[in-house]
């Protein structure tokens, strides 16, 4: 079970966590933006090229040589600090050095806390494909703060919603009516946020609590990424990489319409949905011709099986319905209605 802390004094926290452990050194890792909040900068820091584009077996490899020439050894505790490509590499790289070495996740951003950092999943991306090599490797603690949002693009703070979007409608229709009057130009709350992701968070790790390996339940948490992650590919491979968060937003919106083809999932709130992602995230130029491409992720998506597309899709919000099997000419009709959605 993984250790949630809730705080803006990052450092107290930290610093507490170093001092229950035997530790015979303290890595940081961090990409080349998030490394420059360090300060004083620690002696032993990793820092790797931003972007998820750099979430490679090569730079893994790279993390793995600097920790061997550290002296990283199984009683030493690796600090992830940054965004997701961080958290999932800097764990993976961590859980699989010496068989497993203590880390922690400090996230820096909204996804981040909300969804790579919390529940175990650790891994980088191979041919274009997301997170296709991990492990399940829990981070013994994170450490969830506001205190790194004030200086995020506009972009990273939409990406991160998106995944609090997923939680609600995993969970809580009034909480998921409220997201969906949100004012991204609003000014930060901290407090109001704080508690926002806290709430968040609880509704992934108790799902993960019950299932940590994905054997059944937690798979409601990839409610909209099947779709989503087939868009996220398409951009790798067109060079044109997409924030996560926005290729979710649009996931989100194609798997609720094909929750409401075939589960009554009602067409209020698919929607309200369509109308707050056509609103806040911007269009991804696609068209029919694409749809070939799209449906050949689908199947190649972790979560589909026997060359099956597979998604998490709802008859309500919080009733959830896991390993729903769609065929290609409903997934094509969904994305037609996501297109008209957006506007595209």
């Amino acid at each position: 079970m993984q250790n949630l802390i809730f705080t803006n004094d990052v450092m107290d926290a930290i610093g507490q966590i170093e001092a229950q452990g035997d530790h015979n050194l303290t890595v940081w890792i961090a990409d080349e933006n998030t490394a420059r909040l360090i300060t004083p900068a620690p002696p032993c820091l990793i820092t790797i090229a931003d972007g998820d584009s750099n979430k490679t077996l090569e730079t893994v490899t790279r993390v793995w040589d600097e920790m061997e020439y550290m002296g990283v050894t199984r009683h030493s505790l690796v600090i992830n600090l940054g965004g997701g490509m961080v958290t999932d590499l800097g764990g993976f790289a961590a859980a699989t050095f010496k068989r497993g070495v203590r880390f922690i996740n400090v996230p820096t951003t909204v996804l981040g806390a909300v969804d790579a950092a919390v529940g175990g999943k650790t891994g980088i991306n191979y041919h274009t494909l997301k997170n296709e090599i991990g492990t399940f490797a829990p981070a013994s603690d994170v450490i969830i703060s506001t205190r790194f949002f004030d200086t995020l693009p506009m972009q990273e703070m939409k990406s991160g919603f998106a995944e609090v979007i997923k939680h609600a409608m995993l969970s809580d229709r009034d909480e998921l009516l409220r997201l969906l009057d949100h004012d991204f130009n609003a000014p930060i709350n901290h407090d109001a946020l704080l508690e926002r992701l806290r709430r968040s968070v609880q509704v992934k790790a108790d799902i993960v609590a019950r299932d940590p390996n994905e054997q059944g339940e937690r798979k409601a948490l990839n409610l909209g990424h099947t779709v989503g992650h087939a868009f996220e590919s398409l951009a790798m491979r067109r060079d044109k990489p997409v924030p996560h968060g926005y290729a979710v937003a649009w996931g989100l919106v194609t798997e609720a319409v094909l929750s409401h083809m075939l589960l009554k999932f009602p067409s209020d709130d698919v929607h309200r949905l369509g109308y707050f992602v056509r609103d806040n995230y911007r269009d991804f130029p696609f068209t029919c011709d694409d749809y070939e491409d799209l449906l050949d992720l689908m199947r190649h998506d972790k979560k589909s099986r026997n060359g099956e597309i597979a998604c998490t899709l709802l008859a309500a919000v919080g009733d959830y319905r896991i390993d729903q099997t769609v065929i290609d000419d409903e997934v094509s009709a969904a994305l037609d209605i996501l297109r008209d959605l957006l506007g595209v």
